[in-house]
């Protein structure tokens, strides 16, 4: 008997194309099947996943998938996820531009 396996919700996201918390909210609303592990929906089964993926593509136009936006979030989600270490490299050149002035 073999065992199929199932999908973190990591690996949802990454086939939607959405965040986690994405898949979280359609899974808390029903939308797609979830089963509980520790009381936490963290187990898919991948056909279910994609019967939903294939009824989401055949539902929204392309356009409405947000296409036409994709480099300015790119660009946001860089900035947002990545923010610690721009202001640590900024911090960093300004502490050592003050070390060779000999401030």
């Amino acid at each position: 008997m073999t065992e199929e396996k199932m999908l973190t919700v990591r690996d949802v996201s990454i086939m939607l194309g959405v965040s986690e918390k994405d898949v979280l909210d359609l899974t808390e609303n029903g939308t797609i099947p979830g089963y509980k592990v520790g009381g936490v929906y963290l187990r898919f089964k991948q056909e279910q996943v994609e019967q939903y993926k294939k009824n989401q593509s055949l539902l929204e136009p392309k356009a409405a998938k947000g296409e036409s936006e994709g480099l300015r979030n790119r660009i946001h989600d860089f900035f947002y996820f990545n923010d610690f270490y721009i202001f640590a490299l900024i911090f960093i050149i300004l502490l050592g531009y003050l070390v060779y002035r000999g401030i």
